[in-house]
């Protein structure tokens, strides 16, 4: 089975222009927003034209629209105690599965929030009750809502995999299969877990999630790190340009679990400010897609 190469491109002119880009990058695979991320966006559906555009863009790109995931809103705390804003919060996600539904994609990835109160149970809790309204909300979806883990800052959740196992327990069985999870490596390195120490430390964080959730994640954010091991520091550096270092994802490309699902950079951009109209791929997605290629083709290092 094939590797899923893809990124996050950006939007600017809209998800078509997305697609478009990573399509002349030679990506099989995409991340976009389908909304502005900054905003609940509780509001906002997906017009005919839009998706359209968005669905010959794809096509023309050659890129399979279950290999594309949607990332939700950052302002998205489904684990908050604030009751007011959790509703928005819960509506919000719920509205993020409409939409990434109406586009087809495979999954839509969401923050689980933080515990502000301290109370993480109830804070975990509080999430798997906003991943059911969503499901309940789009009952025919074959679209995923998914977990990504988190760096682990201040009072967040879903950094181990006994929380996000915890976060999917709380679905109920006619609907897991609707759900899952993906890691992000920055998070991963940035909570602690030593990803970059061996092949046999990476392998044994990934068996780690596997065992707590009973399944392999389902995406893949292909992240180094400006901050050191444990800091919780959520910056992303270009692969092999930052603290975790290339071998690490070197191992990562050579398990089981990074077949078959889609393998996304989140990492700098050379021209964030492009225009519109150009669809022109970004210098260093395509100099990070190309050395992940070489990295998958070579024989695991160390």
């Amino acid at each position: 089975m094939s590797l899923l190469l893809g990124a996050h491109c950006i939007d600017t002119g809209g998800i078509p222009m997305a697609a478009r880009r990573a399509g002349k990058a030679g990506m099989q695979a995409l991340q976009i927003f389908s909304a502005i991320p900054k905003f609940y966006n509780d509001k906002v559906g997906v017009k005919p034209d839009r998706l359209a555009r968005y669905q010959e863009a794809l096509a023309e790109a050659g890129i399979r629209p279950e290999h594309v995931i949607v990332h939700a809103a950052y302002v998205i705390n489904c684990a908050t105690p604030d009751e007011e804003k959790w509703h928005r919060a819960a509506a919000a996600l719920a509205k993020e599965f409409e939409r990434s539904t109406a586009l087809g994609v495979a999954g839509v990835c969401f923050h689980p929030g933080a515990a502000t109160d301290g109370d993480r149970d109830a804070a975990i809790a509080r999430v798997s009750e906003a991943m059911r309204r969503a499901l309940a909300a789009v009952p025919a979806s074959h679209t995923r809502l998914l977990i990504e883990n988190t760096a682990g800052a201040g009072t967040t959740v879903g950094r181990t995999p006994e929380e996000v196992g915890t976060m999917l327990a709380g679905i109920p069985a006619a609907d897991r299969a609707r759900t899952g999870y993906g890691l992000d490596t920055c998070h991963l390195f940035a909570s602690g877990y030593p990803i970059a120490t061996s092949r046999a430390d990476l392998t044994q964080v990934l068996d780690a999630f596997e065992a707590a959730t009973g399944e392999a994640p389902a995406f893949f954010h292909l992240n180094d790190s400006e901050g050191a091991l444990g800091s919780n520091r959520d910056r992303h550096a270009l692969v092999g340009e930052g603290l975790i270092g290339a071998d690490a994802f070197s191992w990562l490309l050579h398990d089981r679990r990074a077949k078959g699902v889609p393998l996304i950079l989140e990492t700098p951009q050379e021209h964030a400010d492009i225009a519109e109209g150009d669809d022109t791929p970004d210098p260093w997605d395509v100099r990070s897609i190309a050395l992940l290629r070489t990295l998958a083709a070579e024989p695991p290092r160390g």
